[in-house]
């Protein structure tokens, strides 16, 4: 038999040889590897902390700004705005910040107003959050609507040209905020919206009884009551003297409803006459019985609150008394001295100043 294999039996074979170095080039590869991604996290967080430290800096500006940023403007463009008002140093990594932080889409239109050394996170917060500069515009009681429609087209940073034409007396007085870019017309219905709620609300708080049954009713009286006195404590006893003459069927002989027929805008430019208080116009109350055809002026809340709850009284008339407020009378007799008391006191006035 011849030496060798059996037949079954397999012979045990060397491990295959490795070629010399051959993990070597391995470990290379994989250190390199490892020394480049630790570069770059390095580089990364150095980047990292440089923009962190780049946007909580304080920045260049050294007095208050304002800036304008109009609606689709970009990031890009709104970076270079607020470097170009020195606000931030670098439109560029304020840019990279803002993209980073993922709020590139959220930065707001408007009017902004960024203090001293504003830090470019903090001008960040302030575009994101959209703090924008509320301007303000105050109608005062007793304005007429040409007089309000004036005042709101001459005001600054309102957009567009007045289209409404509002009823007199649909006008609430009160202060308006706006922001810049809001349009004219808008604030005018945000006017007429808070009379027509301040309708809503005080009409049901009236006192049963009053001569007139209807809110437009009541918004007139109280626009002449509005034109009567500048003095909120005057205001329910006024209403209570119309509210008298009304039930009463007296005309309510007030002046500022003679200036309102004559002159619409409620400014006349001089003293009523004689034949003023004669002249038939839709509003003299002089001439015609109980109220006139419609307000006056736009009343504010606290007058038609006091037309809503007159003043129980007996009086039946009143006249200035050169105080600022009138004096009240129950009869004729006690008006007419109050009447030339007023006249006493406008005489030495003219007086005085001569």
């Amino acid at each position: 038999m011849e030496h060798g294999t059996q037949p079954g039996q397999e012979t045990e074979r060397p491990p295959p040889k490795r070629p010399p170095g051959g993990g070597g080039w391995v470990r290379a590869v994989v250190t390199s590897l490892s020394l480049l991604v630790g570069l770059v996290v390095v580089v990364a967080y150095a980047g990292w902390r440089f923009l962190e430290d780049h946007f909580d800096t304080p920045g260049p500006l050294t007095s208050p700004t304002t800036v304008v940023v109009t609606q689709g403007e970009g990031l890009a463009t709104i970076a270079e705005t607020l470097a170009e008002a020195g606000v931030i140093r670098d439109p560029q990594l304020f840019e990279i910040g803002a993209r980073l932080a993922d709020r590139a889409r959220d930065l707001k239109a408007g009017e902004y107003r960024f203090d001293v050394a504003v830090t470019p996170r903090g001008a960040l917060d302030i575009l994101t959050r959209g703090d924008v500069i509320a301007h303000r515009v105050t109608v005062a009681e007793g304005m007429t609507t040409e007089r309000v429609l004036a005042l709101v087209g001459a005001t600054e940073g309102l957009d567009g040209e007045i289209t409404l034409r509002p009823n007199e007396g649909s006008l609430l007085p009160e202060t308006y905020h706006f922001t810049r870019g809001d349009s004219r017309d808008a604030l005018i219905r945000r006017m007429m919206a808070a009379m027509e709620e301040t309708l809503v609300e005080l009409w049901p708080t009236r006192v049963e009884g009053l001569p007139y049954d209807t809110p437009e009713e009541a918004l007139i009286l109280a626009s002449i009551v509005e034109k009567e006195t500048g003095l909120t404590s005057e205001k329910a006893h006024i209403a209570g003297v119309f509210v008298n003459r009304l039930r009463r069927g007296m005309r309510l002989q007030s002046d500022p409803t003679v200036i309102y027929g004559l002159e619409p805008s409620g400014v006349l430019g001089r003293g009523l006459t004689r034949s003023d208080l004669r002249e038939p116009t839709p509003y003299n109350t002089y001439v015609i019985d109980g109220l006139p055809p419609g307000p006056i002026c736009n009343p504010g809340r606290d007058t038609i609150a006091a037309v809503l709850n007159p003043k129980e009284t007996e009086d039946l008339f009143f006249v200035a008394d050169g105080s600022g407020g009138h004096a009240f009378a129950r009869t004729l007799a006690e008006h007419n001295r109050n009447v030339r008391a007023w006249r006493r006191f406008l005489r030495e006035q003219r007086q005085t100043d001569d």
